[in-house]
């Protein structure tokens, strides 16, 4: 068997595990029996559990063309924009569909950080790595074009707090009934990105201009001749 089919196996495995017992719950030693091999030839693939699930994060992260799309745009203003409404709208239709496997993550993460901080770790690390290099570009962009106002000296601090407040709104949500109750979900949407663009620092104007646009339009891929 190639490497590279090995490979697959054992995440598809780890796949199977995590779902059933979750990452705490899912040992190395568990996830070797389910792809048939033994631990050390595991190891040879992947040292670390948390190597093995930042590879299946990976792989989900490359198969999504929504992201791959928005990683792709230029960094500007609009970029910006999109970047908050996409971020705000996927937390808030995973807190609607709590069966889903974004769910789990999120009670993972939760839990993760109350335990050893492993898996949280693994997962703010591959967040960072796919979406803090645009959002930090187009920040500055937007700064250099007047539609924003420098807020503290390390603009990444900015995308990480962004993220935690929609997470934070996230966690009222995951029990069967709401924890605190917002109000009707269309306003709660606008109102949350309202909130962040503001706090990162983009002007009314800027937001007036980019808020209302149509995110299918945004995250079409666009042809070579019109990016250039």
């Amino acid at each position: 068997m190639t490497s590279d089919l090995r490979r697959e196996l054992i995440l598809s495995a780890a796949k199977r595990c995590f779902a059933r017992t979750g990452f705490a719950g899912t040992t190395t030693k568990s996830i070797a029996a389910a792809a048939s091999i033994s631990e050390a030839l595991l190891f040879k693939h992947f040292p670390t559990k948390s190597a093995l699930y930042a590879a299946i994060l990976a792989e989900a992260c490359e198969a999504d063309p929504k992201l791959a799309t928005l990683r792709g745009r230029t960094p500007s203003t609009e970029t910006l924009v999109v970047l908050i409404r996409c971020m705000v709208e996927h937390f808030l239709r995973t807190s609607d569909e709590p069966d889903e496997e974004e769910a789990q993550q999120l009670r993972l993460m939760i839990t993760s950080q109350l335990d050893d901080g492993e898996f949280a770790r693994v997962l703010y690390e591959k967040i960072g790595d796919l979406i803090g290099p645009i959002f930090t570009a187009s920040l500055e962009r937007a700064v250099e074009t007047g539609d924003a106002s420098d807020v503290g000296s390390r603009p990444v601090n900015l995308f990480w707090f962004a993220h935690h407040t929609v997470l934070q709104l996230v966690l009222t949500k995951l029990p069967p009934a709401d924890c605190l109750s917002y109000g009707e979900a269309a306003q709660l949407e606008r109102q949350v990105c309202e909130f962040i663009l503001r706090g990162i620092g983009l002007n009314e104007t800027a937001i007036a201009a980019h808020l209302d646009r149509d995110l299918t339009a945004d995250l079409t891929p666009r042809r070579a001749e019109e990016s250039a």
